[in-house]
């Protein structure tokens, strides 16, 4: 199955697929608005504002398994991510990244791109994944390298 055959929710919980992506440079983030990584989001929206036109989409796929620092409803979310850093980049509906309910999209980009030893798990959030122009997943960034630091690679697939 290809990357852009699985299906996603949007924020507004519409069932779509990632195949308007297709051609298009992917950053998938799983996201939260309570986490200490949370003022990323501003680096995750210089990104995309720098590079939107030349081909990246910034998506944001909120998550609740660190730390219960994801509470809000999907409104909540996205009026938080609009309201506090200007968010206009995609955001998708809240989703599991490990265990037994982790969302086909994560299964998909930590078995492409695993962590640390070959770990599929996804250790925090803002955990970041790097796809190319053809739905191969390039590279996996951890939480703590900020958006800036991944600007090179972006502007290499770019």
């Amino acid at each position: 199955m290809s990357i852009y055959d699985i299906p996603v929710h949007t924020i507004k919980n519409e069932e779509k697929t990632l195949e308007p992506f297709k051609g298009k440079v992917m950053l998938i983030v799983n996201t939260a608005s309570k986490c200490g990584f949370t003022p990323q989001y501003e680096g995750l929206q210089s990104l995309y504002e720098k590079y939107k036109d030349k081909g990246l989409a910034v998506l944001g796929f909120p998550c609740n398994q660190f730390g219960a620092q994801e509470p809000g409803t999907s409104d909540e979310i996205q009026e938080f991510c609009q309201l506090n850093f200007g968010v206009n980049f995609p955001l998708f509906a809240k989703v599991d990244v490990n265990g037994e309910n982790a969302h086909p999209l994560f299964k998909h980009v930590t078995k492409e791109a695993p962590g640390l030893l070959g770990s599929k798990a996804i250790k925090w959030n803002f955990t970041k994944f790097l796809v190319d122009r053809d739905g191969n997943v390039i590279k996996r960034f951890a939480p703590t390298d900020k958006p800036e630091t991944i600007e090179k690679h972006i502007q290499e697939l770019l």
